[in-house]
Parts: structure tokens; sequence; C-alpha cells
């Protein structure tokens, strides 16, 4: 399916999973905006907007730096947004994907460890979203990252599994909120994606949610490649994302289950019967 025309934002575009729906959204023709957060990601950014160059159809992209876990970022975003020609101030695509993650057991959580974790993880797709919202157009498509520990829950990781169902909580509402026009917003739930940030978490947490991830051992690993979720994702572009009611199941490198109105935590849905 092509995307051409359409404008995109990845958050959270420098690594991981953000590269490859940049990267993908790209392919298909889409104009991408790459939010990122640091200085030392600026190197990757530069790198990846010189990749999506170099595809043949040449689509265009852009970058724009903004930390997202202050309230002052969507302001960046939107002054960005407006100064790029190929997007003339208007939206079709947004994927919340920027996320921290933090091991902190009960006891040893901070007022400071909360905000860290729930700034960026929460509200920061609600006040990006919401100040994008003006410049959505009908029948835009919203795709946040979750993860499967909104509902399987990690010993020491309450911060990120709480801020992760506070996400799908949202993502709910919004597309009961939005989808008048056709606007679906969609939540994507996978398991351990092998990526820089599973990097800095302990071995054994990964082990224990590789362990509770539904599908047994892929191939060499049971971590999913974030090419995996990139075209599941992707797929939340096409007709499926707007049909009303699905009736879901565990299904291997991601965990969804029963919604309605327009949304999608998942990688595979089966029409309600």
């Amino acid at each position: 399916m092509s995307l051409k025309g359409k404008v995109a934002i990845v958050t959270g575009a420098s690594r991981g999973l953000g590269v490859g729906m940049a990267l993908e959204l790209a392919h298909k023709g889409a104009s991408v905006m790459l939010l990122y957060t640091s200085d030392s990601s600026t190197p990757k950014v530069t790198a990846l907007l010189a990749q999506i160059a170099s595809l043949p159809h040449s689509p265009p992209a852009t970058s724009c730096q903004a930390d997202l876990s202050l309230p002052s970022a969507p302001s960046t975003v939107l002054a960005a947004l407006a100064a790029w020609p190929a997007a003339s101030g208007k939206l079709d695509i947004l994927v919340n994907n920027a996320g921290t993650e933090l091991n902190a057991p009960l006891g040893s959580i901070t007022p400071s460890d909360f905000a860290s974790v729930y700034d960026l993880n929460v509200r920061a797709p609600l006040l990006l979203t919401q100040a994008l919202l003006p410049h959505l157009n009908p029948r835009a498509r919203i795709i946040n990252i979750s993860s499967v520990g909104a509902r399987a829950g990690f010993a020491g990781l309450g911060l990120y599994c709480s801020s992760k169902a506070a996400l799908e909580g949202l993502t709910r509402c919004w597309a009961r909120e939005l989808g008048g026009n056709g606007t679906t917003v969609n939540c994507v739930a996978p398991g351990p994606v092998q990526s820089d940030m599973l990097e800095n978490i302990p071995r054994e947490i990964v082990e224990m949610q590789m362990a509770q991830t539904p599908v047994g051992r892929r191939v060499e690993t049971k971590m999913t490649k974030k090419e995996d979720i990139v075209r599941r994702a992707m797929n939340m572009q096409s007709h499926i994302a707007v049909q009303e009611h699905f009736n879901m199941a565990h299904c291997g490198l991601m965990q969804v289950h029963y919604c309605e109105s327009k949304i999608l935590c998942g990688w595979h849905a089966l029409p309600l019967r």
C-alpha cells in the first residue's frame, strides 16, 4: 500500500523501533519527520535522513530535536511542522514510540523516578497528540507503542508496566473521541524487542520477560526483532484498522486482547463473530 502524499511523525526515531517505523513509512512513500531528544543522537538521525534520501523515490524527510518529557516540546514540534514545506502544516500519521524503562522495585521508587517514566511514557504522547489535533487530516492514523508488560506485569518494572497500561487506556479513549472522521487510534504491544533500551535492562529481567512472552523459541531467540513489529504496525494503515470490533488473543510476539471502537492492541486480530 502506497503512502505517497501522506505526512508522518515518528517519535523516538533515532534508534530501535523508531528507526524501523520511519524507514518503513519512507519506503511506502510517506514524508517523514524524525523526532529525537539528545545531541548524541544527532549523528544517528543524520545517517537515517541520508538513508531515506537514498531511496529510489526520494521521499521527503526532516528531523526535529525536542525533549518530549518537557511540556514545552509540542510547541517545538508544531513550529517544525509548520516550517516544513512537505507537510504544509498537516499530518496523516503519528507514531508515539518514544519511551523509557526503569528497573526499580516498589520499595525504592522515588517521586523523581515516577516523573521520569510517566513524563515521557504517558504525558508526552498525550500533550503531543493534543497539540497536533488541529493539524490532523481526516482519516488520520495514530499508533501508540505499548508493551506486553501493560498486562503481564514484571517484577521491578512497576513504573514502566503501569505507564504502558495508562497509554493503552488513553488509546481506547482517543479511538472513541477521534473516530468520527475516520481517524483510528491503535496500540501495538510487543514483547521483548532487540533494542538499545533492552540492553540497559538487567539480564535476569530480560530472561523473565522472554519466559512470559506467549511464543515459544523463535529460531535462535524469543526476543522479537524490530522488523516484525514494524511490519505488523504498518498493517494498521490498511483497512483492518477501521473495523469496529475485534476478538483478540495471545498471539506470540505481541500480546493482544479484546478491544473495540477502532483500536487494535497487537499484531493479529480476528473479526468478532
